[in-house]
């Protein structure tokens, strides 16, 4: 012990109790410039940072933010062609834009829904969204579970107040009011001073309705990422004929012109269907707008598979046939295939045919007829001697300054207008080619060129240099096929509907509060008239015995009660008679 501490003991200047019990508890003071600031370790830095981020992801505001992102991102799948819908659109948007273009393949603009940043988007929204819904659904089962609260002891400062004298029995009284209140979560109860009181609101199916719509949302977004992860979608163009050109029979991905799986989809466990398309009947107006589609076609699936069973069926546009194991047989379009003879030197013949791309509203149709195998010639010479007929076809033909064009949809007076091509087309390279133009780069390299133009109608012929005639012998209109499967189609459909019954609800709904206090009236009040039944603060004392005082709240003033609040009002107007 130092002396200091002893004079002080000695000299009878130690601190009292109450002193040595607060030191202890508070510790000896440092001076501020030892204090040691207080560091949150990395742990626990960790953590909060974390947390906060999930506050803010879980907010209904970022959830709003991302839906709008959500809408935003998927413009550029309705504006820009996508590779999984159209490859030879899309490859050539890119060619004509250039730079432009080749910077928005690389984002991913187009094959917007397959993107990350698509389905990053689309992850937070999801998270978002349950984050949001479970705190308020519990949150709303306890409001649920709540009583009616209790009635304010100033209602005169409701946005809606007024107040009643009248006569008859407070209790009588008060179970009038409260079976006037048909529909309300109601409760009565008795305040200190003898008054009755009865608290009671309506309108929770608002909140049932809010919940219902973003539980629709989820489960929505959650019906469209299991059709994109399983289902799948798969087109084929067919010639409306009884030939082997319009019939295909769906097992795997490879028999169809365009396949576009899910995720999840290796194209092993299809339903086989067998479809053949045997006529196309399409009719227009006057002015050439399309009237009806309409594909007579044959089909077998299910049991009637490898049979010599056939079903028939009249395919529409928005009319599709419906397979056992949940796919879609849709009609999207048609067109014209025009069909060529080719007379060799040698007297051989080869015919060709291929569907022509329509390129206006009159059917003005683009394409290329290909032929691979020229017959009487082996080896190399093959590759020197292969055709391909690009041009245009007009079911109504009409020639002006040396270009065809149609001038209506219907083959009235068909013509083709045609480019002869000869030399290598590039097939066995093994790069895949659309089959409405040829490979530009083997005319570029001068692996084929052109060698004769003309304009042919049908039976009219052309010859090039080495003797080989081509005659346009006529059309065959083809349709295109889209088969669909997508197993939470019919969730989706419920979702949607129960989407828009919440929303619906929530917007009609109001959340609305009333009370009541039923209490003896003082004696000498004064008379006031007021003819509004619902003006704020009006006080009507006819010398009666019960004053009635009556309070309402609304969560939107202007179209949370309107006329009701009148009537209820009159609740205690009719609750016992008035004195003269």
């Amino acid at each position: 012990m130092s002396s200091r501490d002893a004079t002080h003991l000695a000299g009878g200047l130690a601190p009292d109790a109450g002193e040595v019990e607060s030191t202890a508890t508070r510790g000896p003071d440092v001076p501020d410039e030892l204090k040691t600031p207080y560091r949150q370790g990395p742990v626990r830095g960790l953590l909060a940072f974390l947390r906060n981020i999930w506050r803010q992801l879980t907010s209904m505001r970022t959830a709003l933010v991302l839906l709008f992102l959500l809408a935003l991102a998927s413009l550029p799948g309705a504006l820009l062609p996508q590779w999984t819908l159209n490859q030879s659109k899309t490859a050539q948007y890119i060619l004509d834009h250039g730079v432009w273009g080749r910077l928005l393949d690389k984002l991913g603009f187009f094959g917007v829904f397959g993107s990350p940043w698509y389905a990053a988007i689309y992850l937070l929204l999801f998270t978002s969204l349950i984050g949001c819904l479970l705190p308020r659904t519990w949150d709303f089962v306890g409001q649920i579970r709540m009583k009616p609260v209790a009635t304010p002891r100033n209602l005169s400062r409701m946005p809606h107040s007024a107040t009643i004298a009248t006569t008859g029995d407070p209790a009588e009284l008060a179970k009038t009011i409260s079976a006037g209140l048909r529909g309300w979560r109601k409760i009565q109860r008795v305040e200190a001073s003898g008054a009755i009181t009865i608290s009671a609101e309506k309108g929770f199916i608002r909140e049932i309705g809010n919940l219902v719509f973003h539980f629709s949302l989820l489960g929505l977004l959650i019906a469209i990422a299991v059709g994109k992860l399983f289902g799948y979608e798969g087109s084929i163009i067919l010639n409306a004929d009884t030939g082997a050109t319009s019939q295909f029979c769906s097992t795997t991905p490879s028999v169809y012109d365009n396949f576009r799986p899910g995720l999840l989809v290796d194209g092993t466990a299809m339903t086989p269907f067998c479809v053949s398309v045997d006529k196309f009947k399409a009719t227009y107006t006057d002015s050439g707008q399309a009237s009806t589609f309409d594909a007579s076609i044959r089909y077998q699936a299910g049991a009637g598979l490898n049979t010599d069973t056939w079903s028939s069926r009249d395919l529409q546009v928005n009319d599709p046939l419906r397979i056992p194991g949940g796919q879609r047989l849709y009609l999207l379009g048609h067109g014209y295939s025009p069909m060529f003879t080719v007379t060799y030197a040698g007297g051989k013949t080869s015919t060709g045919i291929a569907p022509f791309q329509p390129a206006d509203s009159t059917f003005t149709s683009q394409g290329v007829v290909k032929i691979l195998d020229p017959p009487g010639y082996t080896g190399s010479a093959v590759l020197n001697h292969q055709l391909a007929l690009v041009g245009v076809f007009a079911p109504s033909a009409f020639v002006h300054g040396g270009i065809m064009t149609s001038t209506f949809p219907a083959a009235e007076q068909p013509g083709v207008a045609v480019q002869v091509y000869r030399g290598d087309l590039g097939m066995d390279t093994g790069k895949a080619q659309s089959v409405f133009s040829i490979d530009q780069t083997q005319v570029d390299n001068g692996k084929l060129k052109k060698v004769k133009t003309a304009n042919l109608a049908v039976g009219e012929s052309t010859t090039l240099d080495d003797g080989t005639k081509i005659t346009f012998t006529g059309y065959k209109e083809w349709v295109s096929l889209q088969t669909s499967y997508d197993p939470a189609e019919g969730w989706a459909l419920i979702f949607a509907i129960t989407l828009l019954a919440g929303l619906m609800t929530s917007l009609v709904i109001k959340r609305r509060r009333v009370w009541f206090r039923i209490s003896p009236a003082p004696a000498g009040v004064a008379e006031t008239d007021d003819p509004a039944p619902s003006g704020s603060g009006r006080t009507v004392v006819p010398g009666g015995h019960v004053s009635v005082e009556i309070g309402g709240l609304a969560r939107t003033d202007q179209a949370g009660y309107g006329d009701e609040f009148g009537k209820l009002v009159a609740l205690a107007d009719a609750g016992a008679p008035r004195s003269s």
